[in-house]
């Protein structure tokens, strides 16, 4: 398979559908670009560093500071009293104390921040802070969390049909379960936050946060302001991957504390361990399934149950959860199902927002019903996958939106005929035949994501564009750059307006005194929202310019064309920044604010239906492994990607993030292994411990393609959003490692295989495979799977 790229005519799409470089990209190369922790410090500024329980559930009796206090540099200990307003920076739902006060709820929580004179001393300091506590049994068994239906938010459920007949009258019902592990966002640059007080009493807040907004609403409820005295401010971030949705505000929220407290700037900056240790995951799940299907495979109803980890308190579980909900049918109908989703409390960090958000946990389960129906009918899973896709008459999701675009079976066609799938197959399983000690493994799995927050009024955006009398352009809004190209896509949607170089935009920091009221940066939604409200702006001032050209020089507006840096008119041509100084002298407004709300989303959660999603964005992958059966190991050796970005703002920016996210979920299901010890704190601490894929796990052969299409809804310049639908291409590798399993079995049985699919596990799964295959394979009278409802 080749690269594809998307041609638009040079007149029309000068701009948008270039691959131009990431705006920030030689300057991360050569290291000049500036993050947080490169900002020289105040000759008076502070550091601070939280005092973390040493307990994972218990009372608070005592905590003796009196060691802290004596050692050099010390100047302030921050306690629970010390803060103004609220001590809770819960992002939906109150029940996230900025200091515990008197019960600690996981390993690690917060308790006290150390001010120090230098960040070693601040630190040295916490760990001299004595806690005597009262310690209570811990809740860490999902299972047993289950069975007390102890949840964090009440459960929610998808219904239609009549399950419970479907199930009876099916002619094969199959069951299954499998959990899910976590992940650690892992990026480069940790939790910090500066924070500043101003001369009005109001506080400046420097953070590495995907949502601003929130941020300055939270630190003005903790010091007891009005939201206009906060203001925040991001530049660019280290990566997020969802890790810095909610996790950056008790850190932004402590310095901004402290800062009030001591008048002085104070800057905290996480440990690596420590932000492992007491920042949120990907939440772990534990799913199992009931689905009767017909002698073909054809699916004909699913009962589901999807239990998700949430850790101590709410965070955003409810609608990470509600998602997984909603992406439980990937790109398959089920004419008849029951999707229930709970919030299990267990009793570590509260678990948060994760490239993805909830779907991927989701769309697990869909997948390893798939396969558990091939398995047991003795048919190839691709031909299950096909037989169950979204067509017209089968239209229907759980949640009764109605799918309106089916490109899925021409992607999957384009694959299985460019990655010859049906050819690699035969000669995997007469390889398999041969091979002893490792057994190959094929699978083809697809992707259908919805794009848009669930919760309605987070789908909107602003934006504010200003041009220069030189012709140059400064755009503000409400996105933040995590490395993903937000600021270069923004950079060339404006430059297409104006037709100018994408080099004349500058995209600055985010900051709430620019744009008020921001979404977070999440949800695949950066583009489509900031880009569209950027975009309005922009119109608004070409517009202005068109009207006033045309007044100006008595020519008809229609006559106005903006074209490659120049402006065209009856009569008459000049450069775009003459245009723009000819306004300036005629005292024409070149600054304009853009909003854009999307439209179509809704959701009733009482009904449990509605139109949550835009659109849908689409992928498919085809992953070939080995796996080694004497030590468990596993190979990626082959991937071949079709994604769907609709048309591309910049293909390579595009391609880029397909490659990253799949990478990404590889790593989540085979090596990336979240483990807590019996006393609840995190054993898996850092790097020596949990592995995310490295260079050479990367897949030999690796070729990644853009599908030839449009958004058919009105998105910005028809794109499609790009950062969350690849994770869950990576879906494929752990399936093609259960079709390797299924070879022991002569695929008529697949172990189960939770995830991450380590070498241990695996191992497991082969001794699982081959008992089975011991009890099956000379008996004429076993069929299938032994898990039958």
């Amino acid at each position: 398979m080749r690269h594809f790229k998307i041609e638009h005519s040079a007149k029309a799409m000068a701009q948008v559908g270039r691959s131009i470089p990431h705006e920030s990209a030689i300057k991360q190369v050569c290291g000049s670009a500036t993050y947080l922790d490169d900002k020289s410090p105040p000759v008076d500024g502070l550091f601070g560093y939280p005092v973390l329980a040493g307990v994972t559930c218990g009372r608070i009796v005592t905590m003796d500071t009196s060691a802290a206090t004596v050692m050099p540099g010390v100047v302030r200990i921050i306690t629970a009293a010390d803060v103004p307003g609220l001590n809770d920076v819960g992002p939906v739902f109150k029940g996230d104390p900025l200091f515990a006060e008197q019960n600690v709820e996981f390993h690690s929580q917060p308790l006290l921040l150390i001010v120090a004179t230098s960040y070693e001393q601040a630190r040295k300091a916490a760990r001299a802070v004595q806690v005597e506590y009262e310690v209570s049994p811990a809740q860490l068994d999902i299972h047993q969390a289950i069975k007390q239906q102890d949840w964090v938010r009440p459960p929610h459920a998808l219904e239609q049909g009549n399950v419970q007949q479907a199930l009876v009258n099916a002619r094969h019902c199959i069951s299954g379960q499998m959990h899910i592990g976590g992940q650690e966002h892992f990026y480069l640059e940790g939790q910090i936050s500066i924070a500043s007080p101003t001369e009005d009493g109001g506080m400046f807040v420097q953070c590495s946060t995907q949502n601003p907004a929130e941020i300055q609403h939270l630190v003005a409820k903790v010091l007891n302001r009005p939201f206009n005295y906060v203001t925040v401010e991001m530049r660019r971030m280290g990566g997020g991957f969802g890790g810095k949705e909610t996790q950056a505000a008790a850190w932004a929220c402590m310095a901004a504390v402290a800062a009030h407290v001591t008048g002085k700037t104070v800057r905290i900056r996480l440990a690596r361990g420590d932000d492992f240790r007491i920042t949120g995951k990907r939440h772990p799940f534990f799913n199992r399934y009931q689905v009767g299907v017909d002698e073909t495979g054809l699916i004909e109803a699913v009962d589901i149950e999807l239990n998700g980890y949430c850790g101590y308190s709410a965070d955003l579980s409810d609608a990470i959860v509600d998602r997984a909900l909603f992406h439980a049918d990937n790109a398959y109908h089920y004419p008849n199902a029951r999707i229930n989703g709970n919030r299990c409390r267990v009793n570590t960090v509260s678990h948060t927002a994760f490239r993805g958000f909830g779907g991927p946990q989701g769309m697990m389960a869909a997948e390893q019903i798939v396969d558990d129906i091939a398995y047991h009918l003795g048919i190839d899973p691709l031909k299950v996958r096909k037989r169950n896709l979204y067509r017209p008459g089968r239209d229907l999701t759980p949640y009764r939106q109605r799918i309106e675009q089916f490109v899925m079976a021409d992607m999957i066609a384009q694959v299985e005929s460019e990655a010859r799938y049906w050819q690699r197959r035969e000669a995997i399983t007469m390889f398999n035949q041969l091979s002893p000690l490792i057994k190959k493994g094929l699978s083809l799995t697809p992707v259908k994501f919805g794009i848009s927050f669930t919760l309605q009024h987070l789908n909107q955006a602003g934006a504010l564009v200003l041009v220069y009398s030189d012709g140059s352009v400064h755009v503000n809004h409400g996105g933040t750059e995590m490395g993903q190209g937000l600021n270069t896509k923004i950079a060339q949607i404006v430059a297409q307006v104006f037709s100018i170089d994408a080099e004349l935009i500058l995209v600055n920091a985010t900051r709430t005194d620019k744009v008020p009221n921001s979404s977070p940066t999440a949800a695949s939604s950066g583009t489509d929202l900031n880009g569209m409200a950027a975009l309005n702006a922009a119109n608004t001032i070409r517009q202005r310019l068109v009207e006033f050209l045309a007044d100006h020089h008595r020519v008809p507006a229609d006559s106005v064309r903006f074209e490659s840096s120049r402006v065209y008119f009856a009569g008459g041509e000049m450069d775009f920044s003459e245009l723009a100084q000819l306004a300036y002298v005629n005292r024409i407004s070149l600054s304009e604010s853009g909003f854009y709300a999307t439209p179509k989303v809704h959701y009733d959660r009482d009904k449990a239906e509605g139109h949550p999603f835009f659109y849908f964005s689409h992928g498919v992958a085809l992953s070939e492994v080995e796996i080694d059966l004497l030590t468990g190991e596993n190979t990626v050796t082959r991937v071949d990607i079709l994604h769907d970005v609709g048309n591309s703002i910049n293909p390579a920016i595009d391609i880029g993030q397909i490659e990253g996210g799949f990478i990404q979920g590889m790593g989540w299901l085979t090596t990336e292994d979240l483990r807590w010890n019996a006393d609840g704190s995190l054993a898996s601490a850092g790097p020596a411990t949990y592995k995310i894929p490295a260079i050479g796990d990367t897949p030999a052969e690796f070729n990644v393609s853009l599908y030839d299409s449009e958004n058919p809804e009105t998105s910005v310049f028809k794109s499609k959003a790009v950062g969350e639908p690849p994770f869950m291409l990576g879906i494929s590798v752990w399936s093609a490692i259960r079709n390797a399993l299924a070879s022991l079995t002569d695929y008529r049985f697949a172990p189960s295989l939770s995830t991450p699919a380590t070498p241990e596990a695996i191992l497991n799964a082969v001794a699982e495979a081959r008992q089975w295959a011991a009890a099956h394979l000379h008996n004429p009278e076993a069929t299938g799977r032994t898990t039958e409802c």
